[in-house]
């Protein structure tokens, strides 16, 4: 059982080599509610309910399919939340008291809108690569529609009102999941995290917040959005980003001229676990992927397109190999099945 992948991960953007997907995101609350932390279980059906009403109308939205938190089985919302279609708190996976009555995402492939989360709404886009622009205008076309029929709380003087303090005023987090190995290897990226954290930036994992950077990825967005405007905002993060891609380049350059062998065979290594592995762990897979990833950027390795080792990120994680497998996610058979499917995308690449 399948089904179509995300757009960010079937399509290829800017900078394939470093960056995987851009996201941005959007706090918005009712203004007639109360927020998430003193609402009723009724109040966040009266969310859900006038986001439905209004989401009729919405083109952006036509194609999207409701799925209420409370309906889903764990194993269903852990699939949701590998495609990163919803939150780790959506799913009930966060710090919190698991899934709330009312806990619900409008998604397709492109863009979401989660309901009760810590704020009334979580809008949110994803586009491949780096592409916080793209990512942005769609987020920003269906806020736009759905401000026309809802109204959001917001005050003159701070701006779109949020459950964090640190989300008041444009209610705007953009992020990139970006690949930084060398940085890791060259023992720079205790560094430039710190230089990020001093102008704004932090760091999370590749499920977001809360969980534990793997693989090399590393999710970087903005902290405060109050303040300053939403293209500000976005113009700070990309010129940021730029440096860190820089920083990143010059790593891998010194690898290639202090450290060739060394790497060289890091890389090869790699590639052949993944070739010839009959049993693969997700984190394992991520940390040979990494290096693959590398060696493919820094022309080690014989070519193999992003698209099918960002199509790794997705399908071998547990629910999505759960599903293809028709089985549970007790199933001590998945660490198999995950490198079956490895060898074979990295079959179908080579041309078997």
């Amino acid at each position: 059982m399948t089904a179509p992948l995300p757009w960010w991960v079937h399509e290829v953007g800017s900078r394939p080599e470093l960056v995987i997907s851009s996201r941005v995101r959007l706090a918005r609350n009712l203004a007639d509610l109360p927020f998430a932390s003193r609402n009723s279980a009724a109040q966040r059906e009266q969310v859900v309910d006038r986001v439905a009403d209004a989401s009729r109308a919405v083109p952006e939205l036509q194609g999207a399919t409701w799925h209420r938190m409370e309906g889903l089985s764990a194993a269903a919302r852990l699939w949701l939340l590998e495609r990163q279609m919803i939150s780790r708190e959506l799913a009930g996976r966060g710090p919190g008291p698991g899934v709330v009555r009312g806990a619900a995402a409008l998604a397709d492939g492109r863009v979401s809108v989660l309901c009760n989360e810590e704020d009334h709404l979580r809008i949110q886009a994803i586009a491949p690569g780096f592409a916080l622009g793209p990512a942005h205008r769609a987020v920003d076309r269906l806020e736009t529609e759905l401000g026309a029929r809802i109204s959001f709380a917001f005050d003159p003087g701070f701006g779109y009102l949020t459950s964090c303090p640190t989300n008041v005023g444009t209610g705007l987090r953009a992020s990139v999941l970006i690949h930084l190995p060398a940085l890791v290897f060259t023992r720079e990226i205790g560094k430039v995290l710190h230089g990020l954290a001093g102008v704004g930036l932090t760091h999370r994992g590749l499920r977001g917040e809360g969980s534990e950077v793997v693989g090399h990825l590393f999710q970087l967005s903005n902290q405060v959005t109050l303040g300053r405007s939403e293209a500000e905002l976005l113009e700070h993060l990309g010129r940021l980003l730029e440096t860190v891609m820089r920083h990143e380049m010059a790593a891998r350059e010194v690898l290639l001229r202090d450290a060739p062998e060394r790497i060289a065979d890091r890389v090869w290594r790699a590639w052949g676990v993944l070739r010839h592995a009959r049993m693969l762990g997700y984190v394992e897979l991520l940390n040979l992927l990494s290096d693959v990833r590398l060696g493919v950027a820094m022309g080690i390795l014989p070519s193999v397109a992003w698209r099918q080792q960002n199509r790794l990120l997705v399908e071998a994680q547990d629910a999505h190999l759960a599903r293809r497998e028709d089985t549970g996610l007790d199933d001590e058979a998945l660490p198999v099945h995950r490198a079956t499917l490895v060898r074979r995308l990295f079959d179908e690449e080579r041309g078997g």
